[in-house]
């Protein structure tokens, strides 16, 4: 049977980002291995320890039920993780429900080398899009997304989870972005080969520089950022406008209605 070329690619350029960032990564069909991935995302997120990002037992389930289980390992010592299952169109989609990575290999692009891996996994599967959410505030998470990995973002959800009461996420409402990757987009394939597409033009949208840190220091502060992100993203969003990069300077590019006001910062 001839492999596609695009999966040919995705195969390669995930390959070359695991050299890249020194680590093996692997299915992780066994309990044991999962138990590992329990305790590397309770060290990262700090959770209430009745409410773990996601439980063993589903773990397992998961992996056995063939959705997708994957550990980074450098050496020994598993330094991320990332779980996902089969969505929506069936056939078409995987979305990925949660990824970490070790405060030790920051720096590294195990993160980045992980997004490959997943794509390739989905591509040899027949799948062509992987979605995901992530916190809106957090800069290094949208930079990564939107000019990284040249993800799109396609609906705000406010107050997603509910109260999540980990160290990261604090005690408010948990807002998220959710983004659908394109797999065999020119833009995403010229992404994963390390030439991501440039920020473009439009409405600037500011962030916080570290809104992990405002929320433990000033959480009416912190409330106060998530309110207007949400009104100015989510409003745009609905209305029809894209958008179409994050800047190294930790902004929003949105592209809007030029009647529309441009919102600043609070």
């Amino acid at each position: 049977m001839t492999i596609p070329d695009t999966v040919h690619d995705a195969v390669r350029a995930a390959t070359a980002a695991a050299e890249a960032s020194a680590v093996r990564i692997r299915e992780l069909p066994d309990l044991d291995t999962i138990r590992e991935v329990d305790d590397l995302f309770r060290v990262i997120w700090r959770p209430d320890p009745n409410n773990p990002p996601v439980s063993n037992e589903l773990m397992r389930v998961l992996a056995h039920a063939g959705n997708y289980v994957v550990g980074a390992y450098l050496g020994d010592r598993l330094v991320g993780a990332t779980v996902g299952f089969l969505a929506t169109p069936i056939g078409r989609t995987l979305h990925s429900h949660v990824t970490g990575v070790s405060a030790e290999v920051r720096g590294r692009s195990v993160g980045f080398a992980l997004k490959l891996h997943q794509r390739a996994w989905a591509l040899e599967r027949g799948l062509d899009t992987i979605t995901w959410t992530f916190d809106p505030l957090v800069r290094r998470n949208a930079y990564f997304n939107l000019a990284k990995l040249a993800a799109r973002a396609v609906q705000y959800l406010p107050d997603f989870y509910g109260e999540m009461g980990d160290d990261i996420n604090g005690t408010g409402a948990s807002d998220r972005l959710l983004v659908r990757w394109d797999l065999d987009a020119p833009e995403v394939a010229a992404a994963c080969d390390r030439r991501p597409p440039g920020a473009g033009h439009g409405l600037l949208v500011p962030t916080p520089p570290d809104i992990e840190g405002l929320r433990k220091a000033d959480p009416a502060l912190a409330d106060e950022w998530r309110m207007r992100l949400r009104e100015v993203l989510g409003t745009h969003l609905a209305g029809g406008a894209e958008i179409t990069g994050f800047t190294r300077d930790g902004d929003y590019v949105v592209t809007r209605d030029p009647r529309l006001v441009q919102h600043g910062a609070p």
